[in-house]
């Protein structure tokens, strides 16, 4: 039987188990990040503002690889619970300059053994060199492929 008539496998695609392996790993993120508040959004604007010096609401947006409505609504509801302050730019008033406040930076204390014990549960299964070995095939699998997916 040639490739053509082949029954297609879904258990057998790779697309199955990436799709699988990520909505597992995102499940486990989300349930712990929902008990200090937080979503994946808002963690990676955290982290986007703490770890890669980004203030602009429009690098933010690119980080996380979301549009400008999202991130200026996660802005805002995260400005209304006191993890960030959105202050006007200094060369362009018409800019924003977003900051962590200390209940931001305590939030980001917290999620991050939660992202930890997270990345832990996936390469605690994997032997030594595989987690490398994975994650240099998923990057080429990806590779000049984004398909206007934006990247971190």
């Amino acid at each position: 039987m040639d490739e053509q008539n082949t029954p297609y496998r879904l258990h057998d695609s790779l697309g199955y188990w990436l799709s699988l392996a990520a909505r597992l790993q995102e499940r486990r993120l989300d349930d712990r990040l929902r008990e200090i508040g937080l979503t994946r959004i808002t963690w990676c604007i955290l982290l986007g503002l703490a770890n890669e010096g980004l203030s602009q609401p429009s690098e933010l947006a690119d980080f996380v690889g979301i549009d400008r409505t999202a991130t200026s609504r996660a802005l805002r509801q995260m400005e209304e619970a006191g993890l960030l302050s959105r202050d006007p730019g200094t060369d362009d008033r018409r800019t924003r300059r977003i900051g962590l406040t200390p209940e931001g930076h305590m939030a980001l204390a917290q999620a991050i053994p939660f992202a930890l014990q997270n990345t832990a549960v996936m390469t605690d299964r994997l032997a030594p060199g595989e987690k490398e070995q994975l994650l240099r095939l998923l990057a080429k699998v990806s590779e000049g492929d984004k398909g206007g997916l934006r990247t971190f």
